[in-house]
């Protein structure tokens, strides 16, 4: 049987202004598994996001995450279990003050590398994103598209169990977009768990992978059409 890295059983999420985002989810993530999601604006994807990296909590049902019940784990301990997850949402959350190469070391810090070890592998990452002339700026003078490489140069450093990104590649060209695909793809290699949420049909078509589809408040996870059931 295989690991599960999150496991989704009866989940509602109901928001306090009224509006009801998902009734009744249930499926797994497993270890190593890559899959994209999908759904129409607003469906509820960048939520289903936030749930699966602890920013939201289900208004019924139980999330797991790495085989803790999410709804028990104290708050003195958030920090800890979300070093095991990447995250790249479409705000970025690049600190200005710090410098391109020092923030997409910072998780690696954080787990408590040293500054120059750290530093040697900030900097091999952003090459491999084209970045490699902009490891001393600073977030505030980039593109929203170079924000974006900054931001998922961050999230992969540290290789986490799980890797969650909200439209990753919708802000760079098709090159860079599938350069982009084949650095989460050799990381799930490595082991990582892999959800990205795209409209981008390109990128459904070109990656044989399970979808999770959201559609009217409920998720649907099924194997690529191009793949046996």
């Amino acid at each position: 049987m295989s690991e599960l890295i999150a496991q989704l059983v009866g989940v509602g999420l109901h928001y306090k202004e009224g509006a009801e985002v998902f009734r009744g989810a249930t499926f797994n993530i497993e270890k190593g598994s890559f899959q994209f999601l999908t759904g129409p604006s607003g469906a509820g994807k960048s939520s289903l996001l936030r749930m699966l990296y602890l920013g939201l909590k289900p208004t019924w049902g139980t999330l797991h995450l790495f085989g803790e019940n999410a709804s028990k784990i104290h708050s003195s301990r958030l920090p800890h279990v979300r070093q095991k997850v990447g995250v790249v949402f479409q705000e970025f959350k690049l600190l200005d003050h710090l410098t391109v190469s020092e923030n997409v070391s910072l998780p690696l810090r954080v787990q408590g590398m040293d500054k120059k070890r750290s530093s040697q592998h900030a900097q091999e990452m952003l090459h491999w994103v084209g970045l490699g002339s902009s490891l001393e700026a600073y977030p505030t003078t980039l593109s929203g598209g170079q924000k974006q490489r900054v931001a998922i140069a961050r999230a992969v450093i540290a290789r986490p169990q799980l890797l969650l990104a909200d439209e990753p590649t919708g802000n760079v060209d098709d090159e860079m977009a599938l350069k982009l695909l084949r650095l989460f793809e050799e990381l799930n290699g490595m082991g990582t768990a892999v959800v990205i949420a795209t409209h981008n049909p390109r990128l459904l078509e070109q990656y044989p992978c399970a979808r999770l589809s959201i559609r009217e408040g409920t998720i649907t996870k099924t194997p690529h059409p191009g793949m046996a059931a």
